[in-house]
Protein backbone atom coordinates (compact mmCIF):
# COMPACT_ATOMS: atom_id res chain seq x y z
CA UNK A 1 0.00 0.00 0.00
CA UNK A 2 2.99 2.26 -0.08
CA UNK A 3 3.26 2.51 3.69
CA UNK A 4 6.44 1.78 5.62
CA UNK A 5 6.78 -1.80 6.89
CA UNK A 6 4.95 -2.20 10.19
CA UNK A 7 2.99 1.06 9.81
CA UNK A 8 -0.15 -0.65 11.13
CA UNK A 9 0.91 -4.24 11.72
CA UNK A 10 3.61 -3.42 14.28
CA UNK A 11 1.18 -1.71 16.66
CA UNK A 12 1.11 -3.78 19.87
CA UNK A 13 -2.31 -5.16 20.81
CA UNK A 14 -3.99 -4.25 17.52
CA UNK A 15 -6.07 -7.16 16.23
CA UNK A 16 -6.11 -8.18 12.57
CA UNK A 17 -9.63 -6.79 12.26
CA UNK A 18 -8.55 -3.47 13.79
CA UNK A 19 -5.54 -3.35 11.45
CA UNK A 20 -7.75 -3.79 8.39
CA UNK A 21 -10.19 -1.20 9.67
CA UNK A 22 -7.35 1.26 10.30
CA UNK A 23 -6.08 0.78 6.74
CA UNK A 24 -9.54 1.30 5.29
CA UNK A 25 -9.50 2.19 1.62
CA UNK A 26 -5.85 3.25 1.61
CA UNK A 27 -5.10 0.98 -1.32
CA UNK A 28 -7.63 2.65 -3.60
CA UNK A 29 -5.37 5.48 -4.93
CA UNK A 30 -2.58 3.04 -5.87
CA UNK A 31 -5.02 0.62 -7.49
CA UNK A 32 -6.59 3.47 -9.45
CA UNK A 33 -3.17 4.62 -10.63
CA UNK A 34 -2.26 1.11 -11.78
CA UNK A 35 -5.60 0.71 -13.58
CA UNK A 36 -5.31 4.05 -15.36
CA UNK A 37 -1.75 3.30 -16.49
CA UNK A 38 -2.85 -0.07 -17.86
CA UNK A 39 -5.80 1.47 -19.70
CA UNK A 40 -3.67 4.31 -21.08
CA UNK A 41 -1.05 1.84 -22.34
CA UNK A 42 -3.72 -0.21 -24.08
CA UNK A 43 -5.35 2.87 -25.57
CA UNK A 44 -2.02 4.25 -26.80
CA UNK A 45 -1.07 0.91 -28.36
CA UNK A 46 -4.33 0.88 -30.36
CA UNK A 47 -4.43 4.52 -31.43
CA UNK A 48 -0.85 5.37 -32.40
CA UNK A 49 0.29 4.50 -35.92
CA UNK A 50 2.93 1.81 -36.21
CA UNK A 51 6.50 3.09 -36.20
CA UNK A 52 7.49 0.80 -39.07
Amino acid sequence: MGLPTGWVTAVPGLSRTAQLKALGNGVVPQQATAALRLLLDRHTAHTLPDAA
